[in-house]
């Protein structure tokens, strides 16, 4: 058996815009917890994927207004993260295994009519996902994320965050959460992104992640980026980029998929103005209605 920890739920209470109930489902050994707003039988389904180092508190902004708007609205948290099992062994997280426990979930609950908006590590996830479950997702957005292969090298400024994340003793969530946008966040802002931590022992997930993004050819998980890619060169469902103009990380990469998707021809892809690589954070409501005329505009 896989040891884990579980946040204790005291560490959630009173956060800031964050009402929603918790919701549990196990995806082999471990629980994911995902928040699920919206009628169960809509005929829509929009999936919120986060990245590293934050939680579906990423997405509390987006999530009111899409289920208001008659859509399922999911947004897990990762193994690892926010008030998912967080297991203890760095060699438990694996890109593998994190796009398994994904695939579990969307397999579990039965999602069908899938929108996709992933940002960050969700995207190098489900757009993974979405090359092994196509039949299950209608569109895409993709949001200051990219699939990467290692055939280009990484930027110095993701090189930077690399050795960081590996050498820092204390790895200080909210703080990154901060410098990764552009307006300054409110201290409960910030204790809420650190929340899911009581202290460093929480952390393996966050403390790998950043490990795993494949920046060589020899990357394990190299090969089957390259078979996404050869996909989603043949991907006619509606695609559409949704990057910031204030994200160093991943500026520019909004280009390949335009270039390379057939689904992303004739869309209306969207530089939005004024946010960091957390994008959601600042402009979550602007996101939300822009996803929301995305599928309207695509039925």
């Amino acid at each position: 058996m896989q040891t884990y920890l579980e946040t204790p739920s005291e560490c959630f209470s009173n956060l800031k815009d964050y009402p929603f109930s918790p919701n549990y489902i196990s995806v082999g050994e471990f629980k994911m917890h995902y928040v699920d707003e919206g009628p169960k039988n809509a005929k829509e389904t929009v999936l919120l994927l986060h990245g590293e180092p934050s939680w579906s508190y990423l997405y509390r902004k987006m999530i009111p207004p899409l289920s208001e708007k008659g859509y399922r609205v999911i947004a897990p948290d990762l193994i690892g993260f926010g008030k998912s099992d967080k297991p203890t062994d760095l060699k438990t997280y694996t890109y593998k295994n994190h796009v398994d426990w994904l695939k579990n979930l969307i397999v579990a609950l039965d999602l069908q009519n899938i929108t996709l908006f992933c940002q960050d590590w969700g995207g190098l996830l489900g757009l993974r996902a979405v090359a092994e479950l196509d039949s299950r997702f209608a569109r895409v957005c993709a949001a200051n994320t990219f699939l990467p292969t290692g055939d280009i090298p990484p930027k110095e400024d993701f090189l930077k965050w690399l050795r960081f994340s590996q050498e820092v003793s204390k790895l200080p969530v909210g703080k990154i959460i901060q410098n990764g946008c552009v307006s300054k966040l409110s201290p409960d802002i910030i204790h809420a992104y650190d929340s899911p931590y009581p202290d460093e022992s929480y952390k393996a997930g966050a403390r790998k992640f950043p490990t795993l993004v494949p920046i060589t050819p020899d990357n394990p998980e190299t090969e089957r980026n390259r078979q996404a890619w050869m996909f989603y060169k043949n991907f006619k469902k509606p695609f559409i980029t949704m990057f910031s103009d204030s994200d160093p990380i991943t500026k520019g990469g909004d280009i390949f998929f335009r270039r390379t998707i057939p689904g992303a021809k004739g869309q209306k892809h969207t530089v939005i103005q004024g946010a960091g690589h957390f994008l959601q954070e600042e402009k979550g409501e602007l996101l939300a209605e822009l996803l929301s005329e995305f599928i309207q505009n695509n039925p």
